[in-house]
Parts: structure tokens; C-alpha cells; sequence
């Protein structure tokens, strides 16, 4: 058998050689020389081809197929041949094109507008990817007269809710974990230029559904605290939390363990212990499937659901760590109770930074504008009191680099990641309890009648905010929700506005916090909030910035962690239905009417 490799060398080289001479002789015979003669009969021939092919119409498909797949291969060519620096520069403009051709959609002249729309899209893109405060929304929500609608379900003190929409779970302190659906706001009817006639319809509609319908329940029990291999808590639900795509919920109890459960039918996946006393605070990576915990253990333990593991362990607060937040980036934040700090964790660079609280509001520090007064049913704090903090209990980030803290002195204070100190603290945001009475404080059979004791600040038991946005929300046991909004420079925090007005109970012609009661009924204190808010869940409807807000808040008798003082209410969740601001809406759509008019005139001059 011959192939090339059993030929010799020299066989191989003869056939080079022949290679060569013979083309060689094709170059020779190429060659121009004299024209051959052609023949009468082919002349003829070539006459008639003519006459028969006409106008050759048959021939411009292929000429135009082959001109196409000139084309393509020429593109592909250029493509290959491109740089990487080409390749971006390519992109780049593709994309400017594309957020022309959806300006030149809203129907204005994109000539005149579409540098100061386009600057503005591609800095909300540059901002959202590096998680900083781009959203101004607190201006633009209605906050005055929001939908208000309670739930609840025959559980004890709710201690911790969750949001994945449409879906709600709720936690409490028989340990219970409920499944709740929200109710889709209605939405307002098409506008259409031509009324049609409609026939009445005999049936009337019925109105929205505005309470959520409860899904699914379970319940765990107390006498299986022995039982390692019992799948459900044994002890008070402390805290849930839902991931983002809707596949998981973590709940973590007084029982030292936390829980993943399937989202969708509420079975337990796996059960972790490797906590050494109570879960506090749960949070997940935005975004991710991967979940931060802290616990009374005074560390912070990093999971991954998606493998449903255990990553690793961050150290380094003194006391017990009551609760942790988290966003996009791959760090967290943390307080630590009665050590007093605030860290952010950095996972990635193994490293954490250390904001040192502990102040109090002293008259320097304490602007008269932020002085509470007699209003609403609050007491005013002197002028010149000044409440410790002695434990920083609630968080919440703003940003990747900003965020708030809430304090058992009434105190809620806007942190930067660039001091170690607060930037802005509001003191006693949510006013002051009446002393003890005597009865309260003393165990004689006829004790003295004078105060006990001072006033007291209410605790910030709940803080939330808006994803890279500028609001903040804040809860106590006054009977609102208070909303604030961190100012353009960022360092001030500013009141908006409350939600849900409560009314307080009478004691001995004497409302809750000790101010004569006249009797009268305002309707500015119409029953909303009754109890301790031990949680608050926001998420945005609809459209970004123009669907409204909705805010979820978890109420009870009692504080989540223990049962200091009872107070009057329910327990259950409570849902406000914040709208836009149809004012300022209907104000920038003028505005932008007026404008679209003015650029066509001056076009058309």
C-alpha cells in the first residue's frame, strides 16, 4: 500500500517538480497570442442566442443573489477583521441609536431633546450598575390619603413579615408561617376618543378585591425541641425573608434554627443549625439567591440557596447582632445592639468597616425645627434633654454607600460609608411615652403620687427603605408609620409625611399619652395602627415611579423579642396603597405638552 508517508523523499520531490512545470506550461498556454478564427456557422449561432434571451430578465436574479453574498461575505470580513476597541465603539453607537429611536417614540422632535434624554438614561444605567441614589421618588408619591386595608389570621404577635409580589408571608410568634395574595390594585379604564353606546348590563360589577386571600399555613411545634430531625421550628418565628425570584423563603426562630422552605408549597428543603442561639435578622443579596443571618450569637453566617450551603462565618461585633441588610454588591450591614456599632461587611475583600454610635441628641446637635411638640399626640421632649443611645437595633440601606440605623432612643441616624459617625441624626422620631404611674412603678397598696419617672422615648422597632432611592420608613408604637426622605446632598434626613393615624384609648378621661381627652372624635386620628410595628415591607407597583407605592407593615400586641409591655391593638399586618402624585404628574405632563408644542412652532418656522 502507497501513501505519502511510506513514499520516499525523492518521489516527493519529482512530484514538486512536476507541479511546477506543469504550471509552468498552464502560465505558457494562458499566455495572450493571436485571436483564433471563428467560424460563419458560430456567428450565427451567437445571433439568434441574442434574439431569443430579449431583455435577459432571467439573468438579474442570480447577478442580484450573488451581489447579496458579496455583501455578507464582505460584512463578515469586516467583523472579523475589527478590533476590540472597534468592536465597543460599534456597540456603543448601536446602543445611542436605539434610545433615539425610543425617544422618537413619545412624539416630540428628538433633535432638540435627545441629548438631554439620552445624558439622563445613560447616567441612570452608569448609576443603577454601581448602586447609588439616582431616585427622587418621595416627591412624587401622595402620601395624605393612601388605601388602607388589615389582615390577619388567629396567630399571636406578628413578628416579621416578607414580600415577593403578589405574595406575602408572615410570621408570628406561635410559630406560625402563613402564605398571603395580594390584591392587584384596580386599574384605571383605556382612554378611547369614541364614547360607544353600552347596553346596561343587568348584573353590577362587583368591586375589587382589596384583603389578601390567605394560601397556605404551617405550624410547628413546641414539644419537638428535643427531636433533631424534626423539620419546623420548636420555639417563637423570629424573622422571614422571601428571595426575589420567588422560589425561596428563609425563616429563622428563638429555637437557634433557620429554615429554607419552597416558596411555592411551603415544604422545607433543609434545616440549618449551625447557629448557637436565636436568629434575628435575615436578608438576601439582590438579585441572588445568596442570604446573610445574624443572630444573638453575635455573628453574621453568609448561605448559598442555590446549593442550599453554608459559605462561611464573618466575626467581629461585642454584642448580640439584632439585625442585617443587604443589597447588590456582595458586602452587608450590621448592628450590634448594645456594643453600639454599625459594620459593613466587605465579603469579597475579608474586611469590614466600623461606625461607632452611642451619642446623645445634646442642644448643639438637636436643630429647633426637629424638636418634637405637642402634636398628634406627641409629647415634647425639653429643649435641652438628651437621650443616650444605648442600643442601635434596626437597619436599612439607602445605597451601596449610605444607609440608616434606628435606635432605642428614639434616634434615627443616616450613615456614609466615608465616616465613622453619623452624618444627621432626627432624635426622638416618634415621640415620647408618659411616665410610669404610680401603681406601675411602686408595689405599695398606696403608694406616692408623684411621677416615677421621665418621660421616654419610643424605640424604633422597624426601618425600611426604597431600593436606591431616597425614602425611608419608620415604625414604633405610636400608631404610624412615619416617612422621611434623605436630602439632595445627602446629608439630611427630612420629614414627609405619616401613614395610618392612630387613635389612642381612653384611661381615667386621659388618652394613652396622659393629655386631656375632650371627647371629641377628629378624623385626622381615624384607626389605622394599634400596637408595635415589628416589621415594614415596601416594593413599588407597576412602573417604575409610576405605578405607586405599597407599603406592608407587621403589628402586634407585643415586641418581637419579648413581652417588656403589652400594648393595646391587633395582631396582623396592616397595607398601604400609596398613589402617585397626580398633581405634579399632571404638572410635568403640561410641561412637557408645552415643550413638545414649542419645538414643533420653532421647527416649522
Amino acid at each position: 500500500m502507497s501513501s505519502f508517508f511510506t513514499t520516499p523523499a525523492s518521489q516527493k520531490k519529482r512530484k514538486r517538480e512536476d507541479d511546477t512545470s506543469a504550471s509552468v506550461k498552464k502560465e505558457k498556454s494562458t499566455a495572450p497570442g493571436p485571436a483564433p478564427k471563428i467560424s460563419k456557422n458560430r456567428k450565427l449561432q451567437a445571433a439568434i442566442d441574442e434574439s431569443i434571451s430579449g431583455s435577459g430578465s432571467e439573468d438579474d436574479g442570480p447577478r442580484r443573489r450573488a451581489s447579496d453574498e458579496e455583501q455578507l461575505s464582505s460584512s463578515d470580513s469586516e467583523s472579523e477583521d475589527e478590533t476590540g476597541a472597534q468592536r465597543r465603539l460599534r456597540l456603543a453607537e448601536q446602543y445611542l441609536e436605539n434610545i433615539k429611536g425610543e425617544t422618537e417614540t413619545v412624539g416630540f422632535d428628538a433633535e432638540d431633546v435627545d441629548r438631554d434624554l439620552i445624558a439622563e438614561r445613560l447616567k441612570e444605567d452608569v448609576d443603577a450598575t454601581k448602586g447609588r441614589l439616582y431616585r427622587r421618588i418621595a416627591s412624587t408619591l401622595d402620601f395624605s390619603a393612601p388605601s388602607v386595608t388589615s389582615f390577619r389570621a388567629d396567630t399571636q404577635t406578628t413578628t416579621s413579615i416578607a414580600v415577593c409580589p403578589p405574595f406575602v408571608y408572615t410570621v408570628s410568634k406561635d410559630i406560625t408561617l402563613i402564605k398571603w395574595e395580594l390584591p392587584t390594585p384596580p386599574q384605571p379604564p383605556p382612554l378611547s376618543k369614541k364614547k360607544k353606546k353600552s347596553k346596561p348590563s343587568k348584573k353590577p360589577t362587583p368591586p375589587p378585591r382589596r384583603r389578601p386571600i390567605k394560601l397556605l399555613y404551617t405550624r410547628g411545634n413546641p414539644q419537638e425541641s428535643r427531636n433533631p430531625k424534626y423539620e419546623h421550628h420548636t420555639a417563637p418565628i423570629l424573622v422571614v425573608a422571601a428571595s426575589a425570584d420567588g422560589k425561596f423563603v428563609a425563616t429563622g426562630g428563638a429555637d437557634k434554627r433557620l429554615i429554607i422552605w419552597s416558596a411555592t408549597d411551603l415544604k422545607p428543603l433543609r434545616v440549618f443549625t449551625q447557629h448557637r442561639d436565636a436568629v434575628t435578622g435575615l436578608a438576601f443579596r439582590k438579585g441572588t439567591n445568596q442570604l446573610y443571618s445574624s443572630s444573638k450569637d453575635r455573628t453574621i453566617k453568609t448561605w448559598s440557596l442555590d446549593e442550599l450551603g453554608y459559605l462561611e462565618t464573618l466575626f467581629g461585633h461585642q454584642d448580640e447582632v439584632l439585625d442585617v441588610a443587604a443589597l447588590t454588591l456582595e458586602r452587608c450591614v450590621s448592628v450590634g445592639a448594645r456594643d453600639r456599632t454599625a459594620r459593613l461587611w466587605k465579603v469579597v475583600e475579608e474586611s469590614q468597616l466600623v461606625f461607632r454610635g452611642g451619642g446623645g441628641t445634646s442642644e448643639k446637635r438637636r436643630p429647633e425645627k426637629h424638636n418634637r411638640a405637642i402634636t398628634n399626640g406627641d409629647m415634647a421632649a425639653p429643649s435641652l434633654k438628651s437621650y443616650a443611645e444605648g442600643s442601635i437595633d434596626r437597619v436599612a440601606m439607602v445605597d451601596e454607600e449610605t444607609f440608616v440605623t434606628g435606635s432605642d432612643n428614639g434616634g434615627i441616624s443616616l450613615w456614609s460609608m466615608h465616616k465613622k459617625k453619623p452624618v444627621f441624626t432626627v432624635p426622638v422620631a416618634h415621640g415620647l411615652d408618659p411616665p410610669l404611674k404610680p401603681e406601675e412603678a411602686f408595689a405599695e397598696a398606696v403608694p406616692d403620687q408623684k411621677a416615677p419617672g421621665e418621660p421616654q422615648p419610643r424605640w424604633i422597632t422597624a426601618l425600611a427603605t426604597v431600593s436606591y432611592a431616597d425614602l425611608i420608613l419608620s415604625g414604633s408604637w405610636d400608631g404610624w408609620v412615619r416617612v422621611w426622605k434623605v436630602s439632595e446632598d445627602k446629608k439630611r434626613i427630612e420629614e414627609v409625611g405619616v401613614l395610618g393615624k392612630g387613635k389612642f384609648e381612653e384611661t381615667n378621661g386621659q388618652n394613652e399619652l396622659g393629655e386631656a381627652d375632650d371627647g371629641r372624635d377628629e378624623p385626622s386620628k381615624a384607626i389605622a395602627l394599634r400596637g408595635v410595628i415589628n416589621d415594614i415591607e415596601v416594593f413599588e407597583r407597576g412602573e417604575r415611579d409610576k405605578g405607586g407605592l405599597c407599603v406592608v407593615a407587621a403589628v402586634g400586641k407585643e415586641h418581637r423579642f419579648g413581652r417588656w409591655k403589652t400594648h393595646q391593638g391587633r395582631n396582623g399586618a396592616v397595607i398601604f396603597d400609596v398613589p402617585p402624585n397626580m398633581a405634579l404628574e399632571a404638572a410635568t405632563n403640561g410641561e412637557t405638552q408645552e415643550d413638545g408644542n414649542t419645538n414643533k412652532e420653532q421647527s416649522q418656522a
